[in-house]
Order: C-alpha cells, then structure tokens, then sequence
C-alpha cells in the first residue's frame, strides 16, 4: 500500500491578539477571535503549539493553511510568523492576517491585498519579519476612542459593550468567512463582498 503524502501548508490565517484572560473579548483581540470563530466552524481546535503560536492545520476554501494565534504578545507576532513562513516555505502573498481596526466603525471589515502598519504594531512587526508589506490582511471594525484624550491603550484593552458589541461579534463571523472567500474566490472577488 502506497503512503500518499499529505499536502505542505499552502496559506498562513493569523490572527493577532494576546494570550490571557485579561485580553479576552477585548478590542485588540478580534484577530484571535476570528481565528476561534474559524475553528468553531471547522470543529478543529487551534491548540497545538508550534512556531510560537496556538495552531492547526485545516483545509479552507480547497486549501490546506494553518490556523495560528502567536504567543508572543501581539508586537512581536512578526517571530511566530516568520518561523512558520519559513518552515512551509509559505510566500508573503499567502500570508493572511486578521486584526483589529480603530479607523473603522465597529462591524465593518476591511480586506486589503497590502500595505503599511497603519500604526499597528503587530503588522509592523510582521512586516519586519517577512520583510515584505505585500500580505494580505483582514482589519475587523472596533471603533474610534471616543475623545482624543483618551488613552489608546485603554481604547484597545476595553470590550465592546451594547450595540458596538453585536457588531463586533457579527463582524468577527464575517471575517471567518472572508477568509474562506478570500482564499477560495481571490481578493477581488472576497473584497467585493466584504468591504
């Protein structure tokens, strides 16, 4: 009987968050949520740790990727991906990451093919790594502070409440799904739908 060797990791889906209870639902958490949300629907657990991150694989949109939540608190994301890039030689293109956007009101998604950080410090760090903005991300609506002196850190630390929550939990299951879209049906086709 023949061995069939299973398909290499063809795409990365990271989502940027920290680990912690203290972190949970929180805005700057959506990444990870999204990732749970993923794996909720595919009923894999993302738990493995390997690359400095939870992870698993799983086959989406008629791809083999690994699910992955780095370990490493989110400015430093870029270690986690870099290893794991590396390892199943996986080209910055196919490098997908979700996270958190406070330009964007809460709910909506923003799929972009590239780019720079745009101030956030787990992209920077990703971007540091594989030495290439041309990855694609998934930024996932949490909403301006609500003054300017407000400090950000406690913006992003917060959880959504009320109605910016509904909308947070709604857009955290769209963006599962624009993963799905993103991957099976391209970039146009998947921001077409969900920007």
């Amino acid at each position: 009987m023949l061995f069939q060797k299973k398909p290499p990791v063809s795409w990365l889906v990271v989502g940027l968050g920290n680990m912690g209870d203290q972190y949970e639902r929180t805005r700057h958490n959506v990444g990870f949520d999204a990732i749970d949300e993923l794996a909720d629907q595919l009923d894999i657990p993302v738990q493995r740790l390997k690359y400095k991150a939870l992870t698993n694989t799983a086959m989406v949109g008629g791809q083999k990727v690994l699910l992955m939540k780095p370990v490493t608190f989110m400015n430093l994301s870029g270690e986690a991906v870099e290893q794991a890039a590396a390892f199943f030689k996986v080209p910055p293109q196919r490098v997908l990451v979700l996270s958190d956007e406070v330009a964007l009101p809460p709910g909506k998604l923003r799929i972009r093919q590239s780019g720079s950080a745009g101030g956030d410090k787990g992209l920077k760090n990703i971007i540091a790594h594989l030495h290439s903005d041309q990855f694609p991300r998934i930024r996932i609506g949490v909403g301006q502070k609500p003054h300017p002196d407000y400090d950000m850190a406690d913006w992003v630390l917060g959880r959504p409440q009320g109605e910016d929550r509904k909308a947070v939990d709604e857009a955290i299951k769209r963006a599962a799904q624009a993963v799905e879209a993103y991957i099976k049906d391209g970039p146009q086709a998947a921001m077409s739908q969900f920007n």
